[in-house]
């Protein structure tokens, strides 16, 4: 099989972000036939069906990094019991106008971290209802709950050994999901 190309799309744009480091983390339990490229969701405005005919610059960016890939990882915080809104926003960018989705097919992965208990289950919930709407097959098992605590990525910004098995295991199911897809 050829090089698999992943977006990564990390839903806050918090400069220490959580879950970024955690994606940095999971792309390095990834194979080798698999890269992946974080796609830029913080300089968008906000969606207004308005400028649908005249997109701005980031907006066409945004869809043309997401036409380029063949899959989706999504990482995101859960923000007042949902998904963050620069994530809603990026999302809705790119579905947009109606009929011209760049979602649409391609196969996505979601988890996230957070240093509540029950880690980002209720955003990650919203997020697979979106994801389900726009027809994005999203991989249903093993979710990932995660909760950030010290340790769960070491000072080499790699997957702490209490987390390794569990996060390698999601990575090695998200890679044949894609893998899948990719074979149809």
């Amino acid at each position: 099989m050829n090089q698999v190309h992943i977006g990564v799309i990390v839903g806050s744009i918090r400069r220490d972000s959580f879950n970024r480091k955690l994606a940095e983390a999971l792309i390095k339990l990834a194979p080798t036939d698999f890269s992946f490229s974080h796609i830029q969701i913080d300089n968008l405005p906000l969606y207004n069906q308005d400028d649908d005919a005249n997109p701005s610059d980031a907006v066409r960016r945004l869809k043309d990094s997401l036409s380029a890939v063949d899959g989706f990882l999504f990482v995101t915080p859960e923000y007042n019991r949902s998904m963050p809104g620069v994530l809603k926003n990026a999302i809705d960018h790119g579905s947009r106008p109606y009929g011209q989705s760049a979602w649409q097919g391609k196969p996505a992965g979601v988890l996230g971290t957070s240093p509540g208990a029950i880690g980002t289950a209720m955003a990650q919930q919203h997020l697979r209802n979106v994801l389900a709407y726009l027809d994005v097959p999203t991989m249903g098992q093993p979710e990932a709950f995660v909760q950030f605590t010290e340790g769960l990525i070491d000072e080499f910004g790699e997957v702490g050994p209490a987390s390794r098995e569990f996060l390698q295991n999601w990575m090695n199911r998200y890679v044949a999901w894609v893998k899948k897809f990719a074979a149809q």
